[in-house]
């Protein structure tokens, strides 16, 4: 009877150490997904603000060119007006000496010649 005894007491003994390791296993499991989850959230937060640096950056590039651009067209603008105006201008010029040697010969031809 001694020999039972002591087989129901180390079964007992045996069965509560094999209830309590999957206890702590689970705990452990547990305890390491919370770490990963952790992790994992943590993670998304870095690349979420990453993304939205690199898209003000990235915008304000864009509006950078942009303002590069316009100025790029004003000088343009600015240059042709220029041209043109020193085309007028010109022309201008041409006309009026034009006008003047009419007049000239025209007050040559009406004048007497003295001499």
């Amino acid at each position: 009877m001694k020999n039972v005894t002591a087989a129901l007491i180390a079964t007992l003994f045996a069965t509560a150490a094999f209830a309590q390791t999957p206890a702590v296993v689970k705990a452990e499991a547990k305890q390491t997904a919370a770490v990963v989850k952790a992790d994992t959230k943590e993670v998304k937060a870095d690349v979420k603000a990453d993304a939205k640096l690199t898209k003000a950056e990235v915008k304000a590039d864009a509006k950078v060119a942009v303002a590069t651009a316009d100025a790029k067209a004003d000088v343009a603008v600015a240059k042709a007006d220029a041209t043109a105006t020193k085309a007028h201008a010109e022309h201008k010029a041409v006309k009026a000496k034009a006008k003047a040697k009419a007049e000239t010969a025209e007050v040559s031809a009406t004048a007497p010649a003295t001499k």
